[in-house]
């Protein structure tokens, strides 16, 4: 981990990135903290299991971007000597999986059946998430594009979406194979990883960042990539904008033709789901390029680049602010519970209250953003 403290970090890179991940980042800390998981505006809530919402969105979003800044960093990897790159690739990626496990197990104590704090048991927290995929993701793609450059990305997304649909049909349960309990996606967990290391949000033991589903989102991080070096070698003039955004919108035309076919599923990273987030990636960053870098607008950008600087660390404080005034007791009740019945829901209806919470939480944690980029703080993993 690398801490700067100078501006010139940022060059290189142009402006609607750093806005699209701080969007990205915004987004993510409104879904990841509601008042109320039970009150939540349509939008804001995943999808039960088949279909799409905006929130289903944010996460490969987010992959999209980790791809796009790549595309300007694996320039200098590719200067390095081997020994070089595989152990800043590979320090890169364990430093990211271990903060996403640590998080996970946060703040490592719990009441026992006494009612006393005592330590977790480490042995049963949850392996994979967020983090977790972002780093093996990130992972699989820089080695592919630096062994194999842009014809073996390309070569490795299209058969991965192609591949990923048989292995789902002939090996999940049959007649029933891209349903919650009967995907090969969750049966490799269960044998790889294991029910008590596993994701209990479903009511079952699944994981939504599981094994099987990490090939397809490695896709997500090479069409940043691919996306990056696209703009690089073109520049942000209308017509390679206009391209993107037809590239968008025949991908997203695609993923609608597939859906029947393979249904479009966040949680089991369906390749229709693949071509739906990345048709709508390439939209949105069009857009952005087009009003940030084309028109020349881009005053309204820096509450997004104070997240966008950061991203990692204020995802992380995300987490562990949260945890953190989720602990504090106060009589029957914690400090998280007390300022969201006090200061909203005393006075607003259930999803008003939710949502303004989440905005609020949102909110504290770009003022963290804010300070660090006020102070020419960025942190590097």
């Amino acid at each position: 981990m690398r801490i700067d403290q100078q501006a010139n970090t940022l060059k290189g890179r142009y402006l609607a990135l750093d806005v699209l991940r701080g969007m990205t980042l915004a987004f993510m800390v409104i879904v990841n903290t509601p008042g109320d998981w039970s009150t939540l505006y349509a939008p804001l809530a995943h999808a039960e299991w088949h279909g799409f919402t905006p929130t289903d969105l944010v996460f490969p979003t987010f992959l999209f971007v980790v791809g796009n800044a790549m595309s300007f960093a694996l320039k200098k990897m590719r200067d390095m000597r081997p020994a070089d790159f595989y152990k800043k690739v590979f320090t890169r990626t364990f430093l990211i999986f271990s903060i996403g496990w640590l998080l996970n197990a946060f703040p490592f104590f719990e009441p026992n059946e006494a009612g006393q704090l005592a330590f977790i048991d480490l042995s049963e927290v949850r392996l994979l998430g967020v983090l977790q995929r972002i780093a093996l993701a990130y992972l699989g793609a820089a080695l592919i594009l630096y062994w194999g450059g842009i014809k073996i990305g390309w070569i490795f997304s299209i058969a991965a979406l192609l591949g990923y649909w048989p292995i789902l049909y002939y090996l999940g349960t049959p007649g029933d194979p891209y349903s919650l309990e009967g995907n090969a996606a969750l049966h490799l967990d269960l044998i790889v990883i294991g029910e008590k290391r596993m994701y209990m949000g479903e009511g079952i033991p699944f994981d939504p960042e599981g094994i099987l589903s990490t090939l397809t989102s490695i896709v997500n991080v090479i069409a940043g990539y691919l996306a990056g070096r696209f703009i690089q070698k073109n520049g942000n003039s209308v017509p390679a904008i206009r391209l993107l955004f037809v590239a968008g919108i025949l991908l997203i035309g695609l993923s609608y033709w597939w859906d029947p076919l393979f249904p479009i599923n966040k949680k089991i990273w369906t390749s229709s789901y693949v071509l739906l987030t990345v048709g709508w990636e390439l939209v949105l960053l069009s857009l952005l390029i087009f009003v940030i870098e084309v028109a020349k607008f881009s005053k309204w950008t820096y509450f997004f680049q104070a997240f966008g600087r950061n991203p990692l660390i204020l995802y992380v404080c995300s987490g562990i602010v949260i945890a953190l005034i989720s602990f504090v007791p106060i009589g029957a009740s914690n400090l998280r519970d007390v300022i969201y019945a006090e200061a909203f829901t005393s006075w607003l209806e259930p999803k008003t209250a939710s949502f303004l919470f989440a905005i609020a939480y949102m909110l504290l944690i770009w003022s963290i953003g804010f300070l660090m980029d006020k102070n020419k703080i960025y942190i590097k993993v």
